[in-house]
Order: C-alpha cells, then sequence, then structure tokens
C-alpha cells in the first residue's frame, strides 16, 4: 500500500492510492504461511480438555480467496453493500477478508442493539446483500430486515425456503468460473473508497452507520501496531471480535475466546485464564466491565497469567482500581493500555496504567477528570467552546485555552468523514477546514493540562445545565467514586421547580456492609469536596446500572434519569 505524505492531522494513505487491508493478509501469509492465525474452541474432550480447531496464515489467506471468488460469482463483489451476520469463528474471519479481496463493503451491525434499532440500521443502509449463519436469516425473513434492497443471499450453513445460495454453493460457482490455478487478484480499491459500513453502539441513540474508506483501516494497523509495539508473531486473545480482525494484518495469531461477546461483564474468568494458558497468549482486548469480572476473580483466587504482557481496553474509561486489580494477574512490566477514541475515530490518544496509577489517579479522585494521555503525533486535536448547534467552518469555531474545558474534536488519518444516510448526523459532528479533509467532533467535553495531556469530562449531551452553570459529570463522579463503598457512580439531572437540579446516582461494592441511609449519609458529607456550580444535595442508589450493549461499560444515563426523577424529592 502505497502511503502519502502524512502531517499531523492529514491521511496516511493518498485519496488515489491503492489500499486494501486484504493485502496485508496476503504479505503476512508469504511471510509466516505455517504459524497459526486463528484458532477456535471446539468444545472438550473426554478429559475435558478443551479442543480447538484452526487455521495457519497460509489456510486462511486460501480460504479467504475461495469465497471472495465464490462471492464474485454469486454478484458480491466491488462496491456491493453486504451485510456480514456470522458468530466469531474460523468463517467469520475468512469471509471477512473474502469481502474485501472482492472489494465489498461489509455492512456490522451488533445484533445485540435490539430488533427495532437493527431493522432501522438496515433500512438505512441499504445493503443488496447479506451473509450470515441460519438464525440470522430466519430473523432477517420473520422481522423484514432490509427487505427492499436485499437481492443476493448467502448462507452460512443450512438453507431453507428464503433462496440464495449456502456458502459451498458460492464457492464452488467461484470454482467452475476460475480460468486458472493463480491466486485470487484483490480488487483494486483507492484509499478514498469506502470500505465498509460500522454502526456506532447507539449509547447516544439509534446507531449511526460510520462510512469507512479503506484508508482508515491501512491507518488503524499502522497505529494500533506502532502506538503498542504489537509484532508478528504474538498472540491475542480479543474478547471484542471487531478488534480481532486487524489481528491478521498485523501477524498475531488470534485466539477466539469462548464467551458470549454481547455480554462481556458475564464472561466466566476461567475460560479466559484457560486460553492465555493454552497459548501463552501476549496481548488481550476486553472492555473494562470485562476487565472488572475478571480481575475480581482472579485477585480473590490468586491467579497469575504470566505470559500477558500487553492489556487494550476501550469503550468507557477503565477506573484505576480496575487497572490496578487485573494488574496482579500480570507479570511485572505489563500494563493496561487504554487508547480513546470512538468508532468514528480510533485511536485518538493513549495512556497507560504506568501513568494513572503513578501520576494521574489522584487528580482524577480530586475532581479533574479522566486523563486518556497525549494525543499521537499524526492526530490534530484541539478543545472548542461547546455547541450543540453546527458548526460548518473551523474559522466559526472558538478553540479553548489550556484548562478550560469544551468540546474535543479531532483530525487524523483514522478520521471519517460522513455518517451514511445521516446527512444531518454529519453536518452536527463534522468541521470543514476547507481543504478536503474533515474534523471531527468527539461529543465529549475536556481540556488540555499544562503539559499538554488531554483530559475526558464526560459526553457532552450528560452535563447538566444548572441555572448556575453546567456540570459535567467525570469529574464530579470521580469524588464519590473514592467511597469505598461506591462501585461506580453517575451525574444526572431532574427538572425540579422549573430548574434542571443535579442528583449523584450511585452502584454499590458487592461487598459493602455499610447500609444504603448510612452510605447517603456520608455521600452527602463527600459532596462537600465537589467543586461545582450547584450542590449536590439529591442522592440515591441505584441495584444495577443500565449499560450499553457492545462494552457492558458505558452508563446509559439517560435512562437513570428518568429512574432517579422517580425517586428523590
Amino acid at each position: 500500500m502505497d502511503r502519502g505524505q502524512a502531517p499531523r492531522g492529514q491521511p496516511l494513505f493518498a485519496a488515489d492510492a491503492p489500499v486494501n487491508i486484504a493485502t496485508a493478509l496476503v504479505e503476512m501469509a508469504q511471510r509466516q504461511p505455517y504459524v497459526p492465525a486463528i484458532y477456535e474452541p471446539r468444545g472438550r474432550d473426554s478429559a475435558g480438555r478443551r479442543e480447538y480447531v484452526h487455521f495457519t496464515y497460509q489456510q486462511l489467506d486460501e480460504r479467504s480467496d475461495a469465497i471472495a471468488r465464490g462471492f464474485e460469482a454469486v454478484g458480491i463483489g466491488r462496491g456491493v453493500r453486504t451485510v456480514l451476520m456470522v458468530r466469531p469463528s474460523l468463517e467469520f474471519f475468512a469471509i471477512f477478508f473474502a469481502m474485501f479481496k472482492a472489494g465489498a463493503v461489509p455492512v456490522l451491525v451488533d445484533p445485540g442493539i435490539g430488533i427495532k434499532r437493527l431493522k432501522v440500521c438496515l433500512g438505512e443502509a441499504k445493503p443488496t446483500a447479506f451473509v450470515g449463519i441460519t438464525p440470522a436469516h430466519v430473523a432477517r425473513v420473520l422481522l423484514g430486515w432490509a427487505r427492499g434492497s436485499i437481492t443476493t443471499k448467502v448462507t452460512v450453513g443450512r438453507k431453507l425456503g428464503w433462496g440464495g445460495v449456502t456458502l459451498d454453493d458460492a464457492i464452488a460457482a467461484g470454482q467452475s468460473a476460475r480460468r486458472d490455478d493463480s491466486t485470487h487478484a484483490i480488487a483494486p480499491t483507492t484509499g478514498a473508497e469506502m470500505a465498509a459500513i460500522l454502526f456506532t453502539s447507539g449509547s447516544t441513540g439509534v446507531p449511526k452507520g460510520v462510512v469507512y474508506e479503506h484508508r482508515h483501516f491501512a491507518a488503524q494497523v499502522e497505529l494500533i501496531r506502532d502506538t503498542y509495539g504489537i509484532e508478528p508473531g504474538e498472540v491475542d486473545l480479543p474478547t471484542f471480535p471487531p478488534f480481532a480482525l486487524f489481528d491478521p494484518a498485523l501477524g498475531m495469531t488470534t485466539v477466539i475466546p469462548d464467551m458470549d461477546p454481547t455480554r462481556p461483564a458475564q464472561v466466566d474468568p476461567t475460560n479466559i485464564y484457560e486460553a492465555v494458558r493454552d497459548f501463552g497468549v501476549t496481548n488481550m482486548f476486553g472492555s473494562p466491565a470485562l476487565l472488572d469480572t475478571v480481575g475480581r476473580h482472579g485477585e480473590a483466587n490468586g491467579v497469575k497469567l504470566p505470559t500477558l504482557k500487553r492489556v487494550i481496553s476501550a469503550g468507557a474509561p477503565v477506573p484505576p482500581a480496575v487497572m490496578e486489580r487485573f494488574l496482579t494477574l500480570l507479570p511485572e512490566g505489563a500494563r493496561v493500555h487504554t487508547p480513546y477514541g470512538a468508532t468514528e475515530c480510533l485511536p485518538v490518544a493513549s495512556i497507560d496504567s504506568e501513568m494513572v496509577l503513578g501520576d494521574t489517579r489522584a487528580a482524577s479522585e480530586a475532581g479533574a477528570g479522566t486523563c486518556v494521555g497525549r494525543p499521537l503525533e499524526v492526530n490534530d486535536v484541539r478543545v472548542i467552546a461547546i455547541s450543540d448547534d453546527a458548526i460548518e467552518r473551523w474559522d466559526d469555531a472558538i478553540e479553548m485555552p489550556s484548562g478550560a474545558i469544551g468540546e474535543i474534536t479531532v483530525r487524523g488519518p483514522t478520521t471519517t468523514q460522513s455518517y451514511d444516510a445521516r446527512e444531518e448526523s454529519t453536518r452536527l459532528a463534522k468541521i470543514d477546514h476547507g481543504d478536503g479533509w474533515l474534523r471531527h467532533r468527539m461529543g465529549d467535553v475536556g481540556y488540555f493540562d499544562d503539559d499538554g495531556r488531554l483530559w475526558f469530562c464526560g459526553r457532552k449531551s450528560h452535563r447538566v445545565e444548572t441555572a448556575a452553570g453546567p456540570m459535567f459529570t467525570v469529574p464530579i463522579e470521580g469524588v464519590f467514586n473514592t467511597h469505598p463503598a461506591v462501585r461506580r457512580s453517575a451525574l444526572v439531572g431532574v427538572e425540579r421547580g422549573g430548574a434542571r437540579v443535579p442528583v449523584l446516582v450511585v452502584e454499590r461494592e458487592p461487598a459493602a456492609e455499610l447500609d444504603d441511609a448510612a452510605l447517603l449519609g456520608e455521600l452527602a458529607t463527600l459532596a462537600a469536596k465537589v467543586d461545582a456550580p450547584t450542590p449536590i444535595e439529591r442522592f440515591a442508589v441505584h441495584p444495577g446500572f443500565p449499560v450499553d450493549i457492545r462494552h457492558n461499560a458505558k452508563i446509559d444515563r439517560p435512562a437513570l434519569a428518568i429512574w432517579a426523577d422517580g425517586k428523590v424529592k
């Protein structure tokens, strides 16, 4: 892939350069053909030992070649929007890379977002092809997903009465169409060509389809590799399936974990330990909720994972206590890394456990917010005055000085340029610099400190606008989270007497012995330490916070605000 010149805030790959992430797989297959690429768990033997099936890099390359030829034979070729609903498996990886080889445009939506939202998302994306396992096709037929646009159907598994072909049928058709024994020619896609539509988690409304160009994927691979020092030959345990898709391009061996990826907080920790030990896993990706569950169990049972040198966690800030607990499982020198970013641009910045626990934790607990580290060198990150309105041109934005809270914006090589079929959302989220490359408004508020570190203060839409001024969630919550009986807290606003007033809702630590009345009294005392324009005088204890589907870590604050409205005076 042809890299262009990349000054800060600009793409790494030129718009018209040939770019396709599948070429990285081909290169790795040539470099390390017999190295295992993917392991998939397949039950246990009679002695209770875990059994696995696998692809080597050469096998993954050859299988994705065969599928790519089959896709083209049945009409899934360059530019064809194709829904992919296949469980994490060997076939999932082969199909995904086959789509890129064929130049198709994968449409990825989390099935766990709910039936109504899923139907809306697929209706907006207007895919013309659907590749899925049998249950996905049954749901598609019964619920009418993209009924008006899908014309090509491929079933991975048993096909019933919905027409189309099975994956095996498609592969056979592609084999018949071959004219020679050469490998499949990768579609000559360009940097600015649409590569995929990835939907956001939907934590702030109906998920939006983010348009990824081929240069965005290629840049992400480079930035993740360089930021975290990942090398070919490492072994990865990705507990969030989309992150695993980078592994073959990075030369890592993927071990698919035995878990429900839509419920990371409910993972069985022993399955995680087993996979790490079976393969000598060196890298793991997990949401903060998963790290919390595994870390609590591991600390309580004296678990050690001596090969695991790097843990990457995203989806929400990782509480320092969760980092500290998980580190007890790891060898000396291992770190927990937390990249900051979003579906629309990732990674933007990054911080590790050494900096958090050794430096920024104390400030966070005093109300400074959550430090997300320094922006990556290729990213141009600016903080602007908070506004809920669209900002058409960069000249119309007001940049904030260090120390002042505003909205975080970024322009860089992974910054996507639009949402699919959401013109108004695109208008509200992007700022035009006049050079054809847009700046993304993160929808987060924060500030830079004097050392150039970026601090996250919460979502813009979650701020509580009181008569005395705005109150930002994360800095305030950081103070209350220091209480030993508090697992996590959330600041929300309710209407009282025609004004917006703050309410602090907490979720208890499971083992805390303090009763609710005593806890609320101590929280009221702790509120005196909070530097806020309006005093916090209303508190409530919630039995278990509502969270997002994808990571089980982002608090559903609008839902919590409705609950709190009925609980406090």
